[in-house]
């Protein structure tokens, strides 16, 4: 049912990136409540529109929009953030949530491994290509939804070509996207666009349907509901506290130290130089 309470005025837009389920969906949901223009990525885009109605219907807010993207194809990242810029000059809100886990060892379009597509190089790629967008709302906040992984990158095998195990390939983005975010945050220093990284904690999502099961019967009793896990985490997006903290790792709205592995700035850079040429930025 629509909430009968009046949409507070909010000028500001927001991208959210797997929109249509777990934290992804309570963000844009959370988001759209505190009466942002709200911009859904969805993959698939009846599932998109239906998440579009849900929360309009929810929030009373109807200035919601669903473009498709999937963050694994590179050309679909590129039409999506087109399609994000032409609608959309400026962009206030930018959040990576887009995330996956695959069992095995699979390739996208590009030739990427999944995992390393989607939780690296999609994020890598959307975000530079809407840095216009985001540098013209003079005061924009990227935020990309991680984890304290202490993994150590292999550059000789990025992409587990000679060895793939799926949890370490997993832990491996992870910290990837801790190293892209601060590297991002030190190339935007003094441009009026801060850069986060978000530990949302252990989260009730689909994303680990794939692991072995004892994994998931072991996290589960421990993890939170999505809706739960925003309340921490919108805030970073909105309140004015968080305005001008850039290159910093979040948890339950408090600054932590990264694991160290994620602090190497020549690791970073050379981490981004790769990201580069294989996306093409």
């Amino acid at each position: 049912m629509s909430t009968n309470t009046a949409i507070p005025e909010d000028t500001r837009t927001a991208l959210v990136t797997g929109a249509t389920s777990g934290i992804g969906r309570a963000i844009a949901e959370a988001l759209a409540a505190a009466g942002l223009t709200v911009v859904l990525v969805a993959r698939d885009e009846a599932r998109g529109e239906a998440t579009r109605n849900e929360i309009v219907t929810a929030t009373g807010n109807d200035r919601i929009s669903v473009v498709r993207g999937d963050l694994a194809d590179m050309s679909s990242v590129r039409s999506l953030a087109q399609a994000v810029g032409q609608a959309h000059p400026a962009l206030d809100i930018l959040v990576n949530c887009a995330g996956v886990y695959t069992p095995k060892r699979t390739v996208t379009p590009d030739g990427f491994e999944t995992m390393f597509a989607t939780n690296l190089l999609g994020p890598f790629l959307l975000t530079n290509l809407l840095l216009p967008q985001l540098r013209a709302a003079g005061s924009a906040r990227v935020l990309v939804l991680s984890a304290p992984s202490t993994s150590k990158l292999d550059f000789d095998d990025l992409q587990g070509e000679r060895r793939f195990r799926s949890l370490s390939a997993f832990g491996a983005s992870k910290a990837a996207d801790l190293l892209f975010t601060f590297e991002l945050a030190r190339r935007l220093d003094g441009s009026g666009v801060t850069a986060n990284a978000v530990h949302p904690g252990l989260v009730r999502t689909s994303l680990m349907n794939g692991a072995p099961a004892p994994l998931r019967w072991v996290i589960w009793p421990f993890s939170r509901s999505p809706k739960a896990a925003v309340e921490s985490i919108v805030p970073l997006a909105l309140a004015p506290e968080y305005a001008g903290r850039s290159g910093l790792f979040f948890h339950k709205g408090r600054a932590i130290d990264p694991p160290k592995p994620a602090q190497d700035p020549d690791v970073a850079r050379r981490l981004w130089e790769t990201c580069e040429q294989l996306t093409g930025v």
